[in-house]
């Protein structure tokens, strides 16, 4: 068997972590099993974060819809118009007098 062959054959066994220097592989092979970890959990938080901001801004979008609708429906009821009519069902109509200015002059 050629020494590439021998090296695949052992290492698909798994001789490199049963050899005499195998206490440095293993070192090696937690730390990189450590290294992962971190990433993968890192990976985690930041899709969490990402999902939680495009909640927010889903509800974002709906309170400002909902805060533009109330504007318009408050424009409506200020309406000259709208207020009129309500004043008519309670019985009120505008002044046919207009109404006059009253200037006070103090002297001293």
């Amino acid at each position: 068997m050629s020494k590439v062959k021998k090296g695949v054959y052992d290492f698909l066994r798994g001789s490199f972590l049963t050899d005499e220097s195998a206490f440095r592989n293993w070192r090696i092979i937690i730390f990189v099993v450590v290294l992962l970890l971190i990433m993968i959990s890192s990976a985690h938080k930041a899709d969490k974060k990402v999902i939680k901001i495009s909640e927010l801004n889903k509800k974002k979008r709906e309170l400002r819809a909902e805060y533009v609708d109330t504007g318009t429906i408050l424009m409506r009821m200020k309406m000259e118009s709208n207020i009129r009519e309500k004043a008519k069902v309670r019985g009120l109509k505008p002044s046919l007098i207009p109404p006059k200015k009253i200037k006070v002059i103090i002297k001293e």
